[in-house]
């Protein structure tokens, strides 16, 4: 059995974290913190030196509000677990079957194919055509299993460049170097633009949901999602590619020869891709037009309710019960498939609303919102650019998901202090926490692919700090125009839905 190094910051971290917990409880009650918030103030940092240190598995630190909110008073094991049954997480555990039958059928690299092929055989065509696919993949499946599923076929190709080609060696290691990084950045950006794309989107869903009773759809987050991640990839594509490592390679034919070869060992569409095909485009139509069948008639009177996660959990159970015509199995999917599912990170969407309803009822969220407003005379831009910056950089170094269960509510609460829409700031931040393009431990696809031998850590470092400044540029850019036209947000109005009952 493969056992998990503990190494002495995750021993350190496994001991801190209780006795941060224990120490805050037992200092003297200081005002305007109630002894509540004081608890739940104990509870957030014990969560978040596990989460920072990885002092244990993500998903374990985020079931620690079901131990220590009831054990200190300040909810009920039953209103403390409430939140892991939330209906958001049933929208992403619908997206995660969806997920397990495109990868079962392999009809995610038959697309991923596709797209490679439509490109064309120049060196540009070649690494944007595995940009798109990487990032059309990303919004529907894991950027971890799309990373994972494409580095084999970059891989392939800059190995047959390599072998058959007369051309410098310079501009070989950049063809390989961009490709690697454009794989992992590529799955870093496509994440963004769906609402199951990535779990901060869902995380931020979640909370304006159970907080503010204000509910984003699919077509809603698609709006300024899908925009946001086609501009950061062109950035992306002609700052790798054309900036820092110009590689000047031109018509491309032994690439173009792997991708056919691999469409031909994929033979022929069979009846599941078909089939998952059907099932996946119907729930993508579901999504986007969902608010627009809520509105028919019918369904108002039959009180008939087109939830995302409805449509992703009706799409879920489909997969179970639709025979796919194949001898190597009954239906698109078995029972046995879900071992595959990511369930910790589940727990951690629980873990982290829970928290954050901790917050709110205790009045921390309002409270520090109240004491940045106070104490400072910047304007909104600046702070939201402040805020934004601290988003994306603490990513580098911590999971996306961890910060943006805690850093959300906080940013709201900031947001209503400074008489403004809640939506207006914390959605640029949810998506700055997506903008991890520097280290190799900030994400998955940068870890994977920098495993890959291609890239050395100066050259990640040396473009992921421009594109992460880049990125915080056209995040305060979407705050200040594109996000308050699509939700309809009055600049300096805070809505009624925003205000504390």
């Amino acid at each position: 059995m493969e056992r998990t190094k503990l190494t002495p910051t995750k021993k350190y971290g496994l001991i801190a974290g209780p006795i941060f917990f224990l120490l805050i409880l037992s200092l003297p009650e200081m005002s305007p913190i109630t002894p509540d918030a004081q608890k739940v103030l104990a509870v957030t940092t014990w969560m978040l030196i596990w989460w920072v240190t990885e002092a244990t598995n993500l998903a374990v630190t985020a079931l620690l509000p079901v131990v220590l909110f009831p054990l200190t008073g300040v909810m009920p094991v039953a209103q403390a677990a409430a939140s892991y049954g939330n209906r958001i997480i049933f929208l992403f555990m619908g997206g995660f079957l969806i997920a397990l039958a495109l990868e079962k059928w392999n009809l995610h690299l038959r697309i991923a194919l596709w797209i490679i092929r439509a490109t064309g055989a120049t060196a540009d065509g070649i690494i944007f055509g595995f940009m798109s696919a990487t990032a059309l993949l990303s919004m529907w499946i894991s950027n971890t299993a799309t990373t994972v599923m494409m580095l084999p076929i970059a891989t392939i190709v800059i190995d047959l460049l390599q072998l058959n080609s007369g051309l410098p060696k310079e501009r070989l290691k950049n063809f390989a170097l961009s490709m690697m990084l454009a794989v992992a950045y590529s799955a870093n950006i496509g994440g963004m633009a769906t609402l199951i794309g990535t779990p901060p989107n869902i995380i931020h869903k979640n909370f304006m949901e159970k907080l503010y009773g204000y509910e984003i759809n699919f077509l809603d987050w698609l709006m300024v999602g899908f925009p946001f991640a086609v501009i950061l990839l062109l950035i992306m594509f002609v700052v790798l590619v054309k900036v820092f490592y110009p590689h000047r390679l031109g018509k491309l034919e032994n690439p173009k020869k792997v991708i056919e070869d691999k469409l031909q060992e994929l033979g022929p569409m069979k009846t599941p891709e078909r089939l998952v095909m059907t099932i996946f485009i119907m729930t993508a139509l579901l999504w986007m037009f969902g608010k627009q069948i809520q509105a028919l008639e019918f369904v108002k009177t039959h009180h008939i309710d087109i939830h995302d996660s409805v449509i992703a959990m009706m799409s879920g159970v489909l997969m179970f019960v639709i025979p796919s015509g194949s001898k190597k199995a009954n239906y698109l999917l078995s029972w046995t498939d879900t071992k595959e599912l990511p369930w910790g990170i589940l727990m951690l969407f629980g873990g982290g609303l829970s928290v954050a309803t901790a917050l709110k009822n205790v009045g921390l969220i309002q409270l520090i919102g109240d004491s940045i407003a106070d104490n400072t005379g910047w304007s909104i831009l600046i702070i939201t650019g402040i805020l934004v910056l601290i988003m994306l950089f603490m990513t580098e170094v911590m999971s996306n998901l961890a910060l943006t269960s805690i850093f959300v509510p906080v940013v709201a609460g900031i947001a209503v202090s400074l008489g403004e829409n809640p939506l207006l700031i914390t959605i640029g931040v949810t998506m700055a926490s997506s903008c991890a393009f520097m280290l190799p431990m900030a994400t998955p696809p940068n870890a994977i692919v920098f495993a890959s031998g291609h890239i050395k850590v100066f050259q990640m470092v040396r473009i992921g700090f421009w594109l992460n400044l880049l990125s915080i540029l056209l995040v305060i850019l979407f705050i200040q125009f594109i996000i308050p036209h699509i939700f309809e947000i009055e600049l300096g109005v805070i809505p009624d839905w925003a205000i504390e009952k």
